[in-house]
């Protein structure tokens, strides 16, 4: 995928915020990313858009509270979603996510499928599983992410490909393995995303 542009459009907490034809003008195909905090979402956003800092990246897990879209090229759009679990941030605004998350991705009609990020040092709880019989309940496609692997030994990468592929009772060729320092697995996420929207 060639990136001629990638801009940051608005934040939302509602439907009324997300973006349309009437605001800000822009009602395009959508591919939300969603995975727990720090799992590296930001920093794959920006690695595939090969932007450093359009979207803000933390080392303080759950600073990003909003839905935050982002157009590329002008021709569809990245949707940064909060992160959830272990964030430090008080219950009341964790309770808020939910709903709000929830929210759009069951009524967002424009939304083409949901990246799902995962590091791959964890191995997914019942969050995960929660989270992938869901977009499987609302025919909403996904694809699975294992971020990070520059963190681990190409043994211990292949460990963990398989224990976390069997926590998710998903085929290991189902996950993309990706490091956004080295740039493994860019391409295969780009090949993904293309297919979700039918480029």
């Amino acid at each position: 995928m060639l990136i001629k542009s990638a801009e940051f459009i608005t934040s939302a907490v509602k439907p009324s915020q997300y973006p349309s034809v009437d605001f800000p003008a822009v009602d395009l195909p959508e591919i939300a990313f969603a995975g727990r905090s720090n799992v590296g979402k930001s920093s794959l956003v920006n690695t595939l858009v090969n932007r450093k800092r359009l979207v803000k990246t933390s080392s303080t897990p759950g600073r990003t509270r909003l839905i935050n879209f982002f157009s590329i090229n002008k021709t569809f759009s990245f949707v940064d979603l909060p992160g959830y679990g272990y964030a430090n941030v008080p219950a009341f605004v964790q309770k808020s996510w939910g709903p709000m998350i929830e929210t759009y991705l069951s009524t967002r009609d424009t939304l083409k499928g949901v990246v799902l990020i995962m590091d791959i040092r964890r191995i997914p709880g019942q969050k995960e599983l929660d989270l992938i019989d869901w977009f499987k309940h609302f025919n909403i496609p996904e694809v699975l992410i294992l971020t990070k692997t520059d963190k681990l030994s190409k043994t211990k990468q292949i460990k963990q490909h398989i224990l976390i592929a069997k926590a998710l009772f998903v085929d290991k060729n189902d996950l993309i393995l990706f490091s956004s320092k080295t740039r493994q697995g860019k391409e295969e996420v780009w090949n993904a995303v293309e297919r979700l929207m039918g480029i």
